[in-house]
């Protein structure tokens, strides 16, 4: 199909609801994208936060090509291998835990609803935070605190307090004896990268852990290794009750999972909560594979270093251009906010070969792979610094 033949068909049978850029992409490897008249684009925010190892790595191809050979689907009525041995080391990784799963980043927190709801027996009532983004469905709209995406979807579930981030005092005054749990971000990225203080984020887990209220963590887009740690909450020193991923962790194709700590495990029972093709034995061995190569390939290690670097260069630019008044993140999940509208900045960036995102309209989103190189950071960075010139 010819490019405007592709635009067409999108216009005429496929519903309208992504703002969409005019680019085809035909073939993608590690950081770098091919559009359909092969040119070749850096990419800097792969997938809202799926690309941690970037495009077509070749431990998630070979895992996905193995597997598809010997069986694609199993229900989750039976066993399968890849399922238990994905939930084996996801607890390894993280603490004495369950684990379910299900296909995104909005399933895992819509079964973390429903568990702490099952959890809180009549407490019913969730904490959530100002410019937080848990998903889309009408669970995890209620609870996301951006009115822009509620709009026109009223009446949503009620329960939800949405109060302001980092603000201790505000938690406190909103928890009530219907309290049961508090859903966090410890980065909020599409909020405008904020992230949360140490501070905060200690005195909410000693809360949740007095008044018996569960803590969720939404790694789903900070998780697997996308901060410098394979998990965010590890920068804290906390753990929490239930904590969801997504996005990274099938190395491309859709997984979530809601993890909670073993001793409230028994919260639900068969029938309860489920997902049809969550956990299938495809995905799961392509999970597997991308934990194996962010431990094989040091892709931590990388992503601290390569992170300090990314964060040096930006605060370069923000020496030299005005336009930019911070730059703020952790590891590789880093935003750079300005005093003026970034769309345009975003637009001349892709002109020139670059692929970032724009979130509130001036944050500037960078979220490169784990396995990018010094070299790729500089020709990113000089082309951002060839379009700042102009602003």
């Amino acid at each position: 199909m010819k490019k405007e033949e592709i635009f067409e068909s999108y216009s005429n049978y496929i519903l309208p609801t992504y703002t969409k850029v005019p680019l085809v992409f035909v073939k993608g490897k590690g950081s770098r994208l091919w559009d359909i008249h092969d040119k070749v684009y850096l990419d800097f925010f792969p997938g809202w936060g799926v690309g941690n190892l970037g495009h077509c790595h070749s431990k998630v191809m070979q895992a996905v090509r193995d597997q598809v050979s010997k069986l694609i689907f199993i229900p989750n009525n039976y066993y399968h291998i890849p399922q238990a041995k994905l939930a084996k080391e996801l607890v390894y990784w993280n603490f004495p835990a369950k684990v379910f799963f299900c296909n995104s980043g909005a399933e895992a927190n819509e079964a973390a609803i429903k568990f702490t709801r099952k959890f809180g027996k009549g407490r019913y009532e969730i904490i959530s935070f100002e410019n937080s983004f848990h998903g889309r469905t009408l669970g995890t709209l209620a609870a996301t605190g951006q009115k822009k995406y509620q709009e026109g979807f009223a009446p949503l579930p009620e329960g939800f307090k949405i109060v302001k981030y980092n603000d201790i005092e505000a938690v406190k005054a909103a928890i009530t004896d219907k309290t049961a749990g508090i859903m966090l971000e410890l980065i909020q990225g599409e909020g405008g990268i904020n992230v949360a203080s140490k501070e905060f984020v200690l005195e909410l887990r000693k809360i949740c852990t007095q008044k018996n209220i569960l803590l969720i963590i939404d790694e789903v887009q900070t998780g697997v290794g996308r901060t410098g740690k394979l998990f965010c909450y590890k920068h804290y020193g906390i753990t929490p009750d239930i904590m969801t991923l997504a996005k990274a962790l099938g190395g491309g194709l859709p997984i979530g999972v809601m993890i909670v700590k073993k001793e409230i495990s028994d919260t639900l029972s068969p029938g309860m909560h489920a997902s049809t093709f969550g956990g299938g034995p495809v995905i799961c061995k392509a999970a597997l594979a991308v934990l194996t190569a962010i431990q094989k390939e040091k892709l931590l290690s990388n992503a601290q270093k390569m992170g300090e670097y990314l964060f040096g260069k930006l605060n370069e630019l923000k020496s030299k251009y005005k336009v930019i008044t911070d730059v703020r993140g952790l590891g590789l999940m880093v935003g750079v906010e300005l005093n003026v509208n970034g769309k345009s900045i975003v637009e001349k960036c892709i002109e020139k070969g670059l692929l970032i995102n724009c979130t509130h309209e001036k944050v500037l989103r960078l979220m490169p792979a784990l396995n990018i190189t010094k070299s790729e950071i500089d020709k990113a960075t000089k082309i951002l610094d060839s379009v700042l010139r102009g602003t």
